[in-house]
């Protein structure tokens, strides 16, 4: 999904055909600007949804959802708080939002106050209705994340496996995360391997899961040093599979599952934004898709090729969802 430049559109590309299509304008309301990579994006019992963001100094309550079969948008109900540079997750056939950071206007122009989000609402789109759920509790985070002004909560990172929600904590000198069990309605700490091993989470994207497993891209110093890890949940560790991803610098990327598969979306020299598929180097389906694809490069038993490109002119890469229609 591509944000303009006026912040009302996206594109979306159906990855068999390798067609793009622009959705309709999200917000009617002109004179309603969200700003650039403040909002976040969820797809969920087959519809795609837009959430918070940061208008004139404020954060959003606001929720738009997109009908893929009508071809449009519609207000649902909003969040009990304005949210910002948050997280989303869908477990169970409903969307969870965690944590961010509330904007509020405290005077003249452009002055603003920002409070650091610990609390957490699930929405069941069958209902359509919110519910609140206990915040997180953060237990080792730094005494300084939750502070007027800090950005520690900012992109946390989010993974929806195996039942549960995983949050990796940034902000911890420690290393750390929770675990909301959605059984219990109880948060826990997270595994002490899992939680030390997890790639810094600078952004949204940069973890997905793929047939159960759960995979999480990290950049490193720079983008020659970019490489997928993948989670063992039996010993709690992670290994790299995927030694080499490439990325351009200073581009913005994020790793994305489609039809079974690691994807990854980022930004070339040229502006373009392109969608890159790792293919095993045995997969006899890459050969097949190679014709129709530009081979990349390889990384020991993958192969990377682009399987679509395009120019939005200038546009923003603000965050990508897989909608099955």
């Amino acid at each position: 999904m591509n944000k303009g430049l006026d912040g009302r559109f996206l594109h979306a590309l159906d990855p068999i055909s390798k067609t793009w299509q622009r959705l309709p304008p999200v917000i009617p309301n002109r004179s309603c600007k969200i700003e650039h990579r403040t909002c976040a994006f969820a797809a969920v019992d087959g519809c795609l949804y837009m959430l918070g963001g940061v208008s004139g100094c404020s954060s959003l309550t606001s929720v738009w959802k997109y009908d893929p079969v009508s071809n449009s948008w519609s207000a649902a109900n909003p969040m009990s708080v304005g949210r910002a540079y948050f997280e989303t997750g869908v477990l169970n056939n409903k969307l969870f939002v965690v944590g961010g950071i509330s904007f509020s206007r405290v005077g003249g122009d452009n002055l603003y106050s920002e409070t650091p989000l610990q609390s957490a609402e699930v929405f069941d789109p069958e209902i359509g209705l919110w519910s609140d759920i206990p915040s997180m509790p953060c237990s080792k985070a730094n005494p300084t994340a939750f502070l007027e002004g800090s950005h520690d909560l900012v992109r946390i990172g989010l993974a929806s496996y195996r039942g549960k929600l995983y949050v990796p904590q940034r902000f911890s000198s420690v290393g750390g995360g929770e675990v909301y069990d959605p059984e219990t309605n109880l948060w826990m700490d997270m595994p002490t391997g899992m939680a030390e091993g997890w790639p810094p989470c600078f952004g949204t994207n940069q973890s997905v899961i793929v047939d159960g497993d759960l995979y999480a891209l990290y950049r490193g110093l720079s983008s020659e040093d970019a490489k997928v890890y993948l989670y063992n949940h039996h010993d709690a560790s992670w290994k790299v599979v995927v030694g080499y991803v490439p990325l351009h610098d200073k581009s913005r990327y994020m790793l994305m599952g489609l039809l079974g598969k690691l994807h990854v979306v980022t930004e070339d020299d040229n502006d373009n934004i392109i969608v890159m598929r790792a293919d095993k180097r045995d997969d006899s389906t890459a050969s097949l898709d190679e014709r129709d694809s530009e081979s990349v490069t390889t990384s020991e038993s993958y192969i990377w090729n682009v399987i679509a490109s395009r120019n939005f002119g200038f546009g923003i890469l603000e965050g990508c969802q897989s909608l099955d229609i």
